[in-house]
């Protein structure tokens, strides 16, 4: 991709799956990554990937639902590469249970972590690229959110929420050089996925109808995720904001 060598990269979940494929393929990019992830043994695993992959990183455990926390660590990611070029809100959280059998606890911990916590980054991150008049931010946000799915009610409210700030944002940020895309994967092999479809016989049921349903047949690993999200982070795609993009095998497919 055009333009991503020497670039300042903060990428949130950096410790899970789609994360570390991300912190990889940017590495690959010659990237600068700043990584951040609540799990600190995970955000050192990718921390060592992008060393492996010849890349510079520096580490940040930090609680995205935390706003204080977020600002601190993103003004030291400015502070010490002098600027901020890509924001890749990709840390989400969520757990299988049809509505009516979850509680408000639950609501608040899913809504804190896939809504709240890209607003942080976002309200952190936008002032220093306004400041440099221009950047770029790529939410992660799931087909969930685009058609619904069961079992994901408030995290699919979350990814629908997240896909209309990306596209509001974009018309505010416009003047200011900066473009804002989302990618909605479908269903990824993750521990997040594993997690929500289950183990053992029932798990390997709901795994095998999902791959019956998409048209690819088959469900996505990581690594399929990063090729928009790294193009999207270039300048490839300069004259490109506002936009929603699934990754999902053409499990969902938008005229």
């Amino acid at each position: 991709m055009r333009g991503l060598k020497g670039k300042t990269v903060i990428l949130t979940g950096a410790g899970g799956g789609i994360g570390q494929a991300l912190a990889v393929r940017f590495a690959e990019e010659g990237c600068r990554l700043a990584l951040f992830d609540v799990n600190d043994n995970a955000v050192e695993a990718a921390a060592q990937r992008v060393r492996g992959a010849g890349g510079t990183v520096t580490t940040y455990p930090v609680d995205i639902t935390d706003y204080a926390a977020v600002k601190a660590a993103v003004d030291a990611v400015a502070g010490d590469a002098g600027r901020i070029d890509v924001l890749v809100n990709n840390a989400g959280w969520d757990k299988f249970g049809l509505f009516l059998e979850t509680k408000p606890d639950f609501w608040d911990k899913v809504i804190a972590i896939n809504l709240k916590g890209p607003i942080n980054l976002h309200h952190a991150v936008l002032p220093h690229m306004v400041k440099q008049n221009g950047g770029k931010v790529i939410n992660i946000a799931s087909d969930a959110g685009r058609v619904g799915s069961s079992g994901e009610s408030v995290y699919a409210a979350c990814k629908g929420g997240i896909i209309a700030f990306t596209k509001t944002m974009a018309r505010e940020m416009a003047r200011h050089g900066i473009k804002l895309n989302a990618v909605a994967p479908g269903p990824t092999d993750t521990a997040l996925f594993h997690g929500f479809i289950g183990e053992g016989e029932a798990g390997q049921k709901v795994h095998a109808a999902l791959e019956k349903s998409i048209p690819l047949r088959r469900i996505a690993k990581p690594e399929d995720i990063v090729g928009m999200v790294v193009f999207l982070a270039s300048e490839d795609a300069d004259y490109v904001t506002g936009q929603v993009i699934s990754v999902s095998g053409g499990l969902t497919m938008h005229g």
